[in-house]
């Protein structure tokens, strides 16, 4: 057996620990950038509330609010523009993964030249960018937990990772309470998404024991928890009766927001595989919900790929009380389908003329994902899998 393991991030989590972020942000400079989106923050209260303890720390700051769903490499240049106008030594971001990703190529780009495009493919090196502290308010991206800025070039519809240790955060305060904000459509797409992480890595060609024993605790979290919190979720704001009691909720909580940082952690080492190789394309191309494009591939990916490792997919498949690996793509569609997420490409938008140009953007982006995944897959396997989704 021989592996190497290197993740230098800094997890705080707890419930209320955003009100210790000036703590966390002071070693790091005087002032900053706060990267967020154009409302949900705000409404939430949590932005004031950020901003609040800064003040008192008399740390200050400077707004990017224009990051949306699928963050632009424009929009990552666009922000570290103001960061450098305005001298800022660090970045703070508050929101999901979008708002994540985009603060790390933001970060990244304040102290670098050239194209982004160019680091992102690879053509182009450098470990270097601004400090960076993350505030998650959704427990799906896991982007809290590693190097992986996912952006897309609006030019060409690549969508693929900036990946650098420079853009692991700093610090990663992961709140728990901040969580209660998602409206239950949210929290079922990016816990879909989380899910589908530590699958991935539970299964790919460069998993090791330290990814492993991560992932498939992760995943045992979110087979007990990510459904009964998304129905409690859903009754509340319909006004039902509610699912969980107070203790149960919590718990729920905890246990779906840590879950979806291990998430995060272990892709970072081990990788994701195929099905994000194709879910990239489908949401570069169509500006889709990354867990919604993934509640229609992850199944039919698995059901194509388990007969490469049944020892592995069935240790997942009995975490969802199903016999073997070839029933862990069913388990997966069961969720989808308790999670009212979509289960179609047609339903999202797309043709089956679509399917030459995602086929070909698989080969533009992600080619590492296909690599690193356990079965042989060939064009002409990727063509049949796309048209399985329709």
């Amino acid at each position: 057996m021989e592996f190497s393991y290197f993740l230098p991030v800094n997890i705080q989590f707890g419930w209320n620990k955003v009100d210790s972020v000036a703590d966390f942000v002071k070693p790091y400079g005087k002032k900053v950038l706060i990267v967020t989106g154009r409302t949900s923050a705000k409404k939430s209260g949590l932005y004031d509330r950020v901003v609040t303890k800064l003040d008192n720390a008399q740390i200050n700051h400077v707004l990017f609010d224009e990051v949306d769903a699928n963050p632009l490499t424009t929009t990552a240049i666009k922000g570290s523009e103001l960061a450098k106008a305005n001298g800022c030594e660090a970045i703070v971001a508050i929101g999901g993964g979008s708002i994540m990703d985009c603060a790390k190529g933001i970060a990244f780009m304040a102290v670098n030249d050239g194209d982004i495009n160019d680091y992102i493919f690879n053509r182009k090196t450098s470990d270097n960018a601004l400090p960076l502290i993350v505030i998650s308010t959704t427990c799906g991206t896991g982007s809290e937990g590693n190097g992986f800025g996912v952006l897309t070039n609006p030019e060409t519809g690549d969508k693929k990772s900036l990946r650098c240790n420079a853009i692991v955060p700093k610090v990663s305060i992961v709140d728990p309470a901040v969580m209660g904000t998602m409206p239950s459509h949210v929290l079922a797409s990016v816990g879909f998404d989380a899910l589908c992480h530590n699958v991935e890595a539970y299964t790919s060609k460069t998993a090791q024991p330290f990814t492993d024993a991560l992932s498939y605790y992760a995943v045992t979290l979110l087979a007990q928890y990510l459904v009964p919190l998304y129905k409690h979720v859903k009754a509340v704001a319909n006004g039902k009766p509610i699912v969980l009691n107070e203790k149960q909720l919590t718990k729920a909580w905890e246990s779906v927001t840590l879950a979806s940082t291990i998430g995060g952690m272990v892709i970072n080492t081990a990788g994701v595989t195929l099905a994000h190789g194709m879910e990239h394309p489908a949401s570069g191309l169509k500006d889709i919900t990354h867990g919604v494009g993934l509640a229609v591939i992850e199944p039919v990916v698995v059901e194509y790929t388990w007969s490469a490792n049944p020892d592995k997919f069935g240790a997942l498949a009995r975490i969802f009380n199903h016999g073997d690996g070839s029933e862990l793509g069913e388990a997966l569609r069961s969720i989808v389908h308790d999670l009212d997420l979509t289960t179609n490409l047609t339903e999202l938008g797309f043709t089956k003329k679509d399917i030459p140009w995602l086929v070909d953007n698989v080969y533009v982006v992600a080619t590492g994902n296909i690599a690193n995944t356990v079965a042989e897959v060939s064009r002409k396997d990727i063509e049949v899998l796309y048209k399985k989704m329709f």
